[in-house]
């Protein structure tokens, strides 16, 4: 089997090395090919009125300078040799969570445009608490034991898979991998202005609603929440 892998944190993210570690132990070949540097929170943004530049940084791994979005089509019209049967997007550094971020996360949109060119895919992202170091390695075990099962259960036609992982230390309890529905509630918008006509944003990602069971419940509560959303 062949899979794509982007992300939405550029091509040195340390993500994506991560899922790389990953996906290189079930795959029989790994193409990368992410942005050149940072594109978070770009949706489903696209260039089609400037050019789009690529590098090659090795036999299999391209940098491009546009969105996630961009990545993807160029992957499959014109870098990649062969279609892939999955993509991989991610590991985000920050969780896609609910229906909000879904329409936010560009390493969802990787995902969903791959899946207009009728490629599967999974979605990685990794909840960050600020009082606990993000551990990669351990991100890694816990995808390593999602990965399989949703390889055997490809998401059905015009949805994919949106897996989010806790953020947890060595000592904590393994988690639970729960399959459940995107929180329905909305971010916590709210803007403080500094000056006269001058907002920043406040909004507490952290406090943010959520309903039981939810995936927003569910990673929160320290599992990996695994949701299917729409394309």
């Amino acid at each position: 089997m062949i899979a794509l892998l982007c992300n939405d944190d550029g091509i040195a993210a340390d993500g994506l090395a991560a899922l790389r570690s990953v996906a290189s132990k079930f795959f029989d070949e790994v193409w990368i090919v992410a942005p050149d540097g940072p594109r978070s929170q770009s949706g489903h943004q696209v260039t089609t009125d400037s050019p789009i530049h690529f590098e090659q940084r090795d036999g299999r791994s391209f940098s491009v300078s546009g969105t996630p979005v961009d990545c993807v089509r160029v992957a499959l019209t014109h870098l990649l040799p062969v279609r892939p049967d999955w993509i991989l997007s991610g590991i985000n550094h920050g969780g896609n969570l609910g229906r909000h971020d879904l329409a936010i996360s560009g390493t969802v949109a990787a995902v969903r445009e791959a899946g207009f060119f009728g490629v599967p895919g999974i979605a990685f992202s990794h909840f960050l608490r600020r009082s606990v170091e993000l551990d990669w390695e351990l991100a890694t075990t816990h995808v390593e034991r999602v990965l399989p099962k949703l390889l055997a259960d490809p998401p059905r036609s015009k949805f994919l898979w949106n897996v989010n992982l806790p953020h947890l230390s060595r000592d904590d309890s393994p988690p639970r991998i729960v399959v459940c529905d995107p929180e329905n509630q909305s971010l916590p918008v709210r803007y403080q202005e500094t000056e006269p006509g001058v907002l920043h944003y406040t909004g507490e990602y952290h406090l943010r609603p959520c309903t039981l069971g939810s995936d927003v419940a569910v990673c929160f509560g320290g599992d990996i929440a695994v949701s299917l959303a729409m394309q």
